[in-house]
């Protein structure tokens, strides 16, 4: 393990990342798939066509996850957020399962970087060598306090490595927020200038199905995932885990990144919109819907 320490709420107050560029470059992360829903993973380039707020961009990288010698642009950069509050009581044991089986699933990270949270938060970061370790760290963990999601994710944000490559956050959670310093709309807009594609497992948690409280937490998640281009799934039961840890890995094993130089140069901090589709095919193609080249607006984005 590279590193261990507790971070309270003026830590995530600090969190302003910014999306990784190298010389400029803009780097995205793609996933498609046919009318049918089924992966395609084997376009080129060519194939691609990438808009940002209108304007006709030029594809300069261009890499495939299944195809290999492309590490420092297709490696994994991956974050892991595990909620130990205690609405997560009821299903704390279905989540520590969730989270050992989608590491024991998921190729070896070239960076891994978990965080514990109810009302503290708990950083540590390991490399592709140690991270069996961290099993143990899971299955002990308890439900006890606060929720502070929103802050959680700030801090994980402010400390992902600006450098070429995927970064993905796995969410295992509930989805609700009790304590944090920042608002789910600050939230939001931090997840808008940084180059995270979040997935979510969200669990019921204590809150019945269909209630307020439980619409409003998977409304939370998914507006997280469906910003970054990941996707939110919400198990019931253990015998659900391994198709959905099969979707994720399968969206990993099938993804695009795309490089390019934007047009506007500027580095204003204003939100950029972003359009990636395929030719004239019928495919639905996945991938966040904007990025903030320079700081990010205190408002808007």
């Amino acid at each position: 393990m590279l590193g261990f320490g507790t971070w309270h709420v003026a830590a995530a107050e600090r969190a302003t990342p910014v999306f990784a560029t190298q010389l400029e470059m803009v780097f995205v992360s793609v996933v498609v798939k046919d009318a049918e829903g089924r992966l395609v993973n084997d376009l080129k380039a060519g194939d691609f066509s990438v808009i940002e707020d209108g304007q006709a961009q030029q594809i300069e990288v261009f890499g495939r996850a299944h195809e290999p010698g492309q590490d420092e642009l297709l490696s994994l950069d991956l974050g892991i957020l595990f909620d130990t509050s205690t609405s997560m009581l009821q299903e704390l044991r279905l989540s520590q399962e969730a989270a050992v089986r989608f590491l024991e699933s998921v190729p070896r990270a070239r960076d891994l970087v978990t965080i514990f949270f109810d009302q503290d938060i708990r950083f540590s970061r390991y490399d592709s060598e140690n991270q069996q370790g961290l099993f143990e760290r899971i299955w002990s963990a308890k439900g006890s306090g606060d929720t502070a999601l929103y802050d959680a994710i700030a801090v994980y944000l402010s400390r992902i490595r600006d450098s070429p490559g995927r970064k993905v956050l796995v969410l295992f959670t509930d989805g609700e927020d009790s304590t944090s310093s920042l608002t789910l709309a600050q939230t939001l807009r931090l997840l808008k200038a940084s180059p995270v594609t979040v997935y979510a497992i969200g669990f019921k948690g204590g809150m019945l199905p269909g209630s307020p409280r439980a619409l409003q937490a998977g409304s939370t998640l998914h507006a997280m995932t469906k910003l970054t281009g990941g996707a939110l799934f919400q198990p019931l039961a253990s015998r659900e885990l391994s198709e959905i840890f099969d979707r994720i890995l399968k969206d990993l094993e099938s993804q695009y990144v795309i490089g390019y130089v934007p047009k506007d140069l500027r580095r204003d901090g204003r939100y950029r919109k972003l359009k990636v589709s395929v030719g004239a095919k019928r495919m639905k193609v996945r991938h966040r819907e904007g990025y903030v080249m320079g700081e990010p607006k205190a408002e808007g984005g």
